[in-house]
C-alpha cells in the first residue's frame, strides 16, 4: 500500500468517524477522502503543487 491509498483510506475513516449519519456525513467522509487523496499523491510524487497552483514559472 503506497502513500496515496494509506492517505485516501485515512481520510475515509477520519471522515466516517468525526460525522456518523446521513447525508451529511456521506460528504463529510467523501471531502476527507479527496483530501486524503491529494495529500498521498503529493508524497507519492504524483501530484505536484506547483503545478497546480500556477507557481514557479519563470514570468
Amino acid at each position: 500500500m503506497n502513500a496515496t491509498h494509506t492517505g485516501l483510506l485515512a481520510g475515509l475513516i477520519l471522515g466516517a468517524t468525526g460525522a456518523i449519519g446521513g447525508f451529511g456525513a456521506f460528504l463529510v467522509a467523501l471531502v476527507l477522502g479527496l483530501v486524503g487523496l491529494v495529500v498521498g499523491r503529493v508524497l507519492d510524487g504524483e501530484l505536484d503543487l506547483n503545478a497546480v497552483l500556477g507557481r514557479g514559472r519563470d514570468r
